[in-house]
């Protein structure tokens, strides 16, 4: 601690003056950069916190190696000078450094980021998963799905890269484009053919970890009504990066009403994934029923949306926990983590 004993918090994101793949026309949006600012703010609003922001990636290193701070919340999803695969680094380089931090260690980054093996993972303890097959987009012809409808998506990637429309799929020609996109678009050139799943889809969130218990959020169902139904209930890119998508206009979230049994069954499922793949302080896990209406893992996640007004958010607010409460609750994670 420092002598003031309030903890110097210093947030690492993204770097607004450099390039960005993710975003829409390759560069931060205005929300983004405010999302940060708020965080910051909300944050600085709870007692004993002295909290300041790196984005600068020209001086990250040298900062944080010359100055550090007690503790880093580390919200930078979009990578080391916004590239998003070196995502990892950035938690390996504190690691380096031995400056404490919030959120999943590189080896849990690597790992989730090849989500075929998150779900071989889960599938080992039993938790239902959808049927899939992993596709090598150079191979020659291309693995097509077994039955239709299906839905394609690469094995790699956050923030549904590379999910489109034309994802789901009903024959082989329309197989086959989205593969051939896919190969044109993708640095890892695989994707997966999964059953496209039509029940209610849901995300439950965790804060904590397993030797000192978690929070678990109330559960989330994505609402798909107002969704033209010309287009197919997915979460495409564009329902979490543009707002000129027919998806970011048309998607609401609800509080899920699920019976005791499946909720009970989605904590204890959501909860050893969360210590099987090595997560820390916080996370986020993703099912979608079946026609059969049990719910299958769709994705977890290591470091899921954590501007306002994204998901944990709004689990935390339903949980009431207001935005700075959740942030500070990832931040406590990682003090007993650590021994702060």
């Amino acid at each position: 601690m420092s002598v003031s004993d309030e903890l110097d918090v210093r947030i690492l994101c993204g770097d607004p003056r450099l390039a960005y793949e993710y975003g829409v026309d390759g560069t931060f949006s205005q929300e983004e950069v405010e999302a940060v600012e708020y965080a910051c703010e909300a944050l600085s609003g709870r007692p004993g916190y002295r909290v300041s922001v790196l984005d600068d990636h020209s001086r990250y290193i040298d900062e944080l190696r010359n100055s550090p701070p007690d503790l880093v919340l580390n919200l930078c999803d979009t990578g080391y000078r916004n590239q998003l695969a070196q995502e990892p680094n950035i938690a390996a380089f504190l690691e380096m450094l031995g400056i404490p931090c919030t959120g999943s260690p590189p080896a849990a980054m690597h790992l989730c980021g090849d989500k075929s093996l998150v779900r071989h993972v889960a599938a080992a303890h039993s938790i239902p998963v959808p049927n899939e097959k992993l596709v090598d987009l150079n191979a020659d012809p291309l693995m097509l799905p077994d039955l239709y409808p299906a839905i394609i998506k690469p094995n790699g990637g956050c923030g549904s890269m590379g999910i489109a429309p034309d994802c789901v799929v009903h024959d082989g020609a329309e197989a086959d484009a989205v593969l051939r996109r896919l190969a044109g678009e993708l640095e890892r050139p695989q994707a997966l053919i999964q059953d496209f799943l039509t029940g209610p889809e849901y995300t439950l969130g965790l804060v904590g970890n397993p030797e000192t218990g978690f929070t678990v959020l109330p559960t989330l169902e994505v609402d798909y009504s107002d969704l033209d139904p010309e287009l197919p209930p997915i979460l495409a890119y564009g329902s979490k990066a543009d707002p000129e998508s027919a998806y970011w206009r048309a998607l609401r979230f609800r509080r899920a009403d699920l019976s005791p049994e499946i909720a009970a069954q989605m904590i204890d499922q959501a909860s050893l994934l969360f210590g099987r793949l090595g997560f820390r302080d916080y996370a986020r896990v993703d099912f979608r029923a079946g026609a059969d209406g049990i719910p299958r893992l769709l994705d977890a996640n290591f470091n899921p949306t954590w501007n306002w007004d994204g998901k944990m958010a709004i689990m935390a607010g339903w949980h009431g926990m207001d935005y700075g409460q959740l942030l500070e609750a990832i931040v406590i994670a990682a003090r007993q983590r650590y021994g702060i």
